[in-house]
């Protein structure tokens, strides 16, 4: 009889152990849950945008749809001095995205980047505009750059080729 009264001891604590845990599993739920309800992540809403012709320095860019554009070129990154304000295209600029600024292509538009002097390669999202600099065909993100290889550099030869 004692024995019978052991075992269904037994199992009621490890019923109850059952419910504390899966109440506790529920409540990280909720908690995460509405940690991204309440927008404690900064949103980073864009819109689809070619543009009007612009001028930049005595230069003038005319934005058109291409899909045949592929060019090599020098890349730079860009990324401190931007974090956090808004990109051509409406975006909040993340230097830890995998993005990218060109002059004249859509926004937003996919890219395959590839690094000519290590052979990496990595598709971005152009969603702002630039390079401005001289003799540069895209700047990427700080992140792209690194996973590019030339973070350190600043700068590298590549080619871009727009994705469909």
């Amino acid at each position: 009889m004692r024995s019978g009264i052991d075992t269904c001891v037994r199992a009621g604590f490890l019923l109850l152990g059952l419910i504390v845990l899966t109440a506790c599993a529920e409540t990280q739920l909720l908690v995460h849950t509405a940690k991204r309800i309440s927008g404690n992540e900064q949103q980073s809403k864009g819109f689809y945008k070619v543009g009007n012709p612009y001028k930049i320095k005595g230069v003038w860019y005319y934005p058109k749809v291409n899909y045949r554009y592929n060019e090599s070129g020098v890349a730079s990154w860009y990324g401190p001095g931007f974090n956090g304000k808004k990109t051509a295209n409406g975006e909040v600029y993340d230097q830890n995205a995998l993005t990218a600024a060109h002059r004249t292509l859509p926004m937003p538009s996919l890219v395959q980047v590839i690094n000519l002097e290590n052979g990496r390669s990595l598709r971005l999202t152009v969603n702002d505009r630039g390079p401005f600099a001289h003799g540069r065909i895209i700047d990427v993100s700080r992140r792209a750059a690194q996973l590019l290889g030339f973070h350190r550099k600043g700068t590298a030869r590549v080619r871009v080729s727009i994705l469909e």
